[in-house]
């Protein structure tokens, strides 16, 4: 979901035993038949298949980064109502093993790009490098092992810049930024090295990832140790693609683990989540997962190894020497984040991939923070994909998300 992080590699089969709100179905029709938007989603954008079809206007746009990749964005100018006031832009960003589309499953009245268009807002949606719509280079393809030699450091040095910098240059206006999950992350390390701050005016980081110490399930434990070691020699450092027979092979070798339980994934993974609609889940898992890098992942696992949050560890002390000029990786320090940045922080007691206690350490960065410009929520039933897809997000999250905007 936009971003399930780390060990939601195993998204893929994601829910084996959905458990939605009460077995519901609410949250309306589909907007065109469900059987035709979903073999649209196929063959199309998200503007056409996901946005356009509820009444909004859409363009697809592409950004190519300094390193050459071509990014794919939706930018929804407007809500159905336009607002005749010049309206703030919002970039919104997903997390890893997904894409955009995540945020647009629920209808408009429940999902947050909707929501902020229809409050007058300037929305652009991103789609990470190695999704199926940010696909392309410059110079590389996807089948060549080059085109996947990139971790999240990539996102903070390339993709954060890219989008940020298009989105400013057309707008001439501070942006808010929303990310979830991996879109907290990249976030938080690009702010904190001064990064996009000078173009930002506010940031809302829902189920926050930075601190992964206590991420402790045994499949979580089990993936993470996989990942900084024999993942690299059984798939290289290329195309980690949830839906290939190598990747496949090795998550049912992790579910033969004692202590694991991989009947209802979901659950195992990010927690039991509290308010999901049963058709949203199945649309869901008609969209996703997408592809990342096997390197992306080995770095996110490097996290849960180190407890510390650090750029990508070469496993040894002279590659490292080679790439940053010292012998172990610099730390990207989230107390250098501008104690004046307004942000918004929400997280859920449920959430087995932001960990409360990580959240809290994460927060105790933030112990000089102006006290007028720090929000935290915490939502005791919330788990982590409850924050993008959510039938009750709009009125728990999204409304305090809109506030923070418009303050």
């Amino acid at each position: 979901m936009g971003g399930l992080l780390v060990i939601v590699l195993c998204v893929l089969v994601l829910v084996v035993q959905p458990h939605p709100a009460n077995g519901s179905s609410r949250g309306g029709s589909l907007g065109l038949d469900g059987a035709a938007r979903r073999s649209l989603e196929g063959q199309i954008g998200i503007c056409a298949s996901s946005v356009i079809t509820w009444g909004y206007k859409c363009q697809e746009i592409h950004v190519t980064t300094k390193d050459g990749y071509i990014l794919n964005m939706q930018r929804i100018p407007e809500g159905r109502v336009p607002s005749p006031s010049i309206r703030q832009p919002v970039l919104i960003q997903h997390g890893v093993l997904v894409d955009g589309m995540t945020w647009l499953l629920n209808p408009p009245e429940q999902n947050l790009p909707m929501i902020l268009a229809d409050q007058g807002f300037d929305v652009w949606i991103v789609n990470t490098r190695g999704t199926r719509f940010s696909r392309r280079h410059v110079s590389l393809d996807p089948v060549q092992p080059e085109f996947w030699n990139w971790s999240w450091d990539e996102l903070v040095a390339y993709d954060l810049p890219a989008v940020f910098d298009y989105v400013y240059a057309h707008t001439g206006q501070k942006i808010n930024y929303v990310g979830h999950s991996l879109g907290t992350l990249i976030a938080l390390a690009s702010f904190s090295e001064g990064s996009q701050v000078d173009k930002l005016k506010s940031a809302a980081l829902l189920s926050p990832i930075a601190y992964l110490s206590y991420m402790n399930t045994a499949l979580v434990v089990l993936a993470a140790k996989a990942f900084v070691g024999e993942i690299t020699t059984l798939l290289g450092l290329a195309e980690f693609n949830p839906k290939g027979k190598p990747v496949s092979d090795f998550l049912k070798t992790l579910c033969t683990n004692p202590g694991v339980d991989c009947f209802d994934l979901l659950s195992a993974l990010t927690g039991k989540n509290c308010c999901l609609n049963a058709s949203t889940v199945d649309l869901f898992l008609k969209n996703e997962p997408q592809s990342t890098s096997t390197k992306n992942l080995v770095h996110l696992a490097q996290i849960i190894r180190d407890r510390v949050i650090a750029k990508y560890n070469y496993g040894r002390p002279d590659y490292n020497l080679m790439h940053y000029g010292k012998f172990l990786p610099p730390v990207y320090n989230i107390s250098n984040i501008p104690h004046d940045l307004p942000l918004f922080i929400s997280y859920g007691g449920k959430d087995a991939l932001s960990d409360v206690r990580d959240v809290q350490e994460l927060l105790d960065s933030f112990k000089y923070h102006d006290g007028d410009k720090l929000s935290v929520q915490y939502i005791k039933d919330y788990a982590h994909a409850d924050f993008i897809m959510g039938i009750n997000a709009k009125d728990i999250v999204y409304n305090q998300v809109v506030a923070l905007f418009k303050r």
